[in-house]
């Protein structure tokens, strides 16, 4: 299991006083609010301020006080600790934990392996990995997840006619 967890990337420089564009990775992008500090790459940088532009984090962290410093951090990513991470609710689960579980069907038949996690959309989308090497996508919808079995690291999905070509 993942001991930190990637919570964004530094896009940009924002201005002259050294904030930095960050794009969030949580669907919660208010999470800079709560924290104090967070790593980029494995240096702790303690928060000092947090505005929005649109759907992006504005962060000003302390130590960066100029655009050049700001500048430097550009295409770095965020981290957080595992136990700093939000408290899930029922069914959700962090996408890093799901990748590696193995996708059975409805009679326990092997289909493949999650391979990623796709977030853009409507609702998040799973590429399942098949023993060949092929790969299909599958909406991350009741309709089809119908069990995650974290502590067997195992997913049973329902399949449908033409999804896996």
């Amino acid at each position: 299991m993942l001991k930190r967890f990637k919570l964004g990337q530094i896009v940009n420089a924002v201005g002259l006083k050294g904030e930095s564009k960050v794009y969030p990775y949580t669907d919660y992008k208010e999470r800079f609010e709560e924290l104090d500090s967070l790593y980029i790459e494995n240096t702790v940088y303690k928060i000092e301020k947090v505005r929005y532009m649109g759907e992006m984090a504005i962060v000003k962290f302390a130590g960066v006080s100029d655009r050049n410093a700001a500048e430097a951090l550009k295409g770095k990513y965020l981290y957080i600790d595992r136990e700093n991470a939000r408290e899930l609710g029922e069914d959700e689960y962090f996408v890093p934990d799901l990748i590696g579980l193995q996708v059975k069907d409805e009679a326990g038949e092997n289909i493949g392996e999650l391979c990623d996690v796709i977030q853009n959309s409507a609702q998040d989308v799973y590429e399942i990995k098949m023993p060949d090497g092929k790969t299909f996508m599958i909406p991350a919808v009741g309709e089809f997840i119908l069990k995650v079995d974290m502590d067997n690291r195992e997913m049973v999905v329902r399949l449908i006619e033409g999804m896996i070509d």
